[in-house]
């Protein structure tokens, strides 16, 4: 038996026993991305970096055994910043986009290439379900957002962007035909009651979202009707129907709207601030307000709030939306409204506020010509679809089939999972630090029933290769070329389906990145 110390812990484990796994023994955790449980190791990406306290030596936990005596430090600021340095050269090289352009650019985050899919497959209900994760009122936005996303859709350099908005639009409208609209399950009630000073977008929004996370809610507004500045717009900007059947499903869903209540300091001192748990100020343009006499900080455009979640200050005070500063963007004022409600949520539950979209993301920007093929394999070749109807009608359910099977799908498969991104968020990396001169050239392998590969996602930590070895592939994959220039590819000029006949599940659920993963038809997107 050998004994050592991890992190001034005294272990003793059997002789031949890896460091990674001694850790492991006693509940420390060290990350990796190239071992796995039963295969050789190959310590090609580095990230399970350790210290030998004795000699300051670094060294890879996963296949280094331990000896006699030793003391390892796991996680001190020489090797985090060994491992960040190890996460920033596997990125240096990575061609892959974590979140699909049309996403990140997206405001309130919408998952738009997976709404695309479903409403290709002609899953609409489920495509409502993706948009209302982030979006509260995508009936009215599929009227007069702006659409960002479209701006920066890959589908550009081809012919057309997708028509994400009108798109947006269908899943809502195809819902306001059924008698029972959908209505997300609402988190277990937590008997918190929150007042929100304002109806229009980032109101209506905050509240759907608090009633969504088990919260009661009462809208207060001086207006006869709800709707803020939505209520000015002309019926062929937003037909009065579309607003109305935005505000009914609120208060299907729970809200309580006391409208013709103008609220002033006395009554936030005297009955708001003693019958609520948090009051959310979603006024609308402040400078045509009295907001100035509530005593908070003011600035020029708004209250001020902080600008990560929304709070005015540590007590249960918010504001979003046009309440902070104007916004020309409505959906804009849709995301705030949602981030506030999150805020908040934190707030009553006692944890810390924070902003929630804090994550590392994968970029690398325009296609090049080559590439645009290899991004069309998921796609189909027609230029973009006008609704015969017209706009303001938008799509019939076959046509937005026909519009969504022209997304490229430009997102990752694996989100969530991918290591790569996971150790990149936790290390803080800079994703450019080590990047020179041009990008490589991406291809998707497509040529098999169930899964793609992506080369220039992959780390080469060979363990796919291994695997279609040891189950006696008959061409599996392999190593190709030399030093810098080595690739894990299909040997003899073979297609995918040929190197892949029994392992392929095993492979993506191996593979440490999104490089060879499920189809979609084949998996569900493993989303928060």
């Amino acid at each position: 038996m050998i004994h050592l110390k991890i992190n001034n812990q005294a272990i003793t484990v059997p002789a031949g026993t890896s460091v990674l796994n001694a850790a492991k023994s006693i509940g420390i955790d060290i990350p990796t991305m190239c071992y796995l449980q039963g295969n050789s190791n190959h310590p090609s990406c580095m990230v399970c970096i350790v210290k030998n306290a004795k000699s300051g030596v670094l060294f890879p936990s996963c296949a280094m055994p331990v000896e006699q005596e030793m003391d390892i430090i796991t996680n001190d600021d020489d090797v985090r910043n060994a491992r960040k340095d190890a996460l920033e050269l596997l990125l240096s090289d990575h061609v892959g986009d974590c979140e699909a352009p049309c996403r990140t650019a997206c405001p309130a985050f919408m998952d738009i290439p997976q709404m695309n899919r479903l409403i290709a497959q002609g899953k609409h209900l489920d495509a409502l379900r993706v948009v209302k994760e982030e979006i509260a009122l995508p009936f009215i936005l599929g009227h007069i957002c702006s659409a960002p996303c479209e701006k920066v859709c890959r589908r550009k350099q081809v012919d057309n962007p997708v028509s994400i908005c009108l798109l947006k639009r269908f899943t809502a409208f195809n819902d306001s035909k059924n008698q029972l609209a959908f209505l997300p399950e609402k988190n277990q009630a937590t008997n918190k009651k929150i007042a929100i000073i304002g109806a229009g977008l980032s109101g209506l929004a905050c509240a759907f979202y608090l009633l969504k996370l088990g919260h009661n809610c009462v809208i207060f507004d001086s207006n006869s009707e709800a709707g803020g500045t939505l209520l000015q717009l002309s019926e062929n900007e937003l037909p009065k129907e579309v607003l109305k059947v935005e505000v009914d499903l609120i208060k299907a869903y729970g809200a309580e709207f006391r409208l013709n209540t103008t609220i002033n300091p006395e009554i936030i001192k005297n009955e708001i601030k003693n019958s609520f748990n948090a009051i959310v100020f979603a006024t609308g343009d402040i400078t045509k307000s009295n907001l100035n006499d509530f005593g908070y900080s003011v600035s020029k455009t708004g209250l001020v709030a902080d600008s990560d979640t929304y709070a005015l200050d540590g007590t249960g005070l918010f504001a979003c939306g046009s309440a902070l500063h104007p916004l020309k963007m409505a959906v804009k004022a849709v995301a705030q409204g949602k981030e506030a409600a999150f805020s908040v949520n934190k707030f009553l539950g006692g944890m810390p506020v924070s902003n929630r979209y804090d994550r590392f993301n994968s970029k690398f920007g325009l296609l090049q010509p080559s590439e645009i093929d290899e991004y069309l394999k998921e796609s189909v070749a027609d230029d973009v679809i006008t609704p015969k109807g017209g706009r303001l009608i938008g799509f019939t359910a076959e046509e937005a089939m026909l519009e969504a099977k022209r997304c490229m799908h430009c997102d990752c498969r694996k989100p969530d999972t991918c290591k790569l991104r996971l150790y990149a968020d936790e290390y803080k990396i800079d994703r450019k630090k080590y990047s020179l001169g041009e990008r490589k050239t991406l291809k998707k392998h497509f040529q098999h029933e169930t899964v793609v590969y992506e080369p220039e996602k992959c780390i080469r930590c060979g363990l796919c290769i291994e695997i279609t070895s040891k189950n006696r592939e008959l061409t599996g994959l392999t190593y190709i070329g030399r030093g810098f220039d080595v690739r894990v590819d299909i040997p003899f000029n073979r297609e995918l389906s040929e190197a892949l006949t029994q392992t392929a599940k095993d492979c993506v659920d191996a593979c440490p990145t999104g490089a060879i993963s499920l189809k979609e038809s084949n998996a569900k997107t493993e989303r928060r």
